[in-house]
């Protein structure tokens, strides 16, 4: 799918969500990478593949 050089990240790479953002729609909460991949804001993540990949959005801990 990329055309980019260097080509980004495949999809099943640990860095996948490295590829370049190619559709953005905030008002739904979601982006295209151009490996095939779609972000949500929530840090979710749907592959092309139909797998899931839960949100990984770091902890908030607070200071007591």
């Amino acid at each position: 799918m990329c055309q980019h050089r260097p080509p980004c990240p495949r999809a099943d790479a640990p860095d996948h969500d490295a590829a370049r953002l190619v559709a953005y729609h905030p008002e739904q909460g979601w982006g295209l990478l151009c490996n095939g991949v779609i972000v949500f804001e929530d840090t979710g993540e749907l592959l092309p593949d139909g797998r899931s990949v839960p949100n990984h959005r770091g902890l908030l801990v607070r200071a007591a």
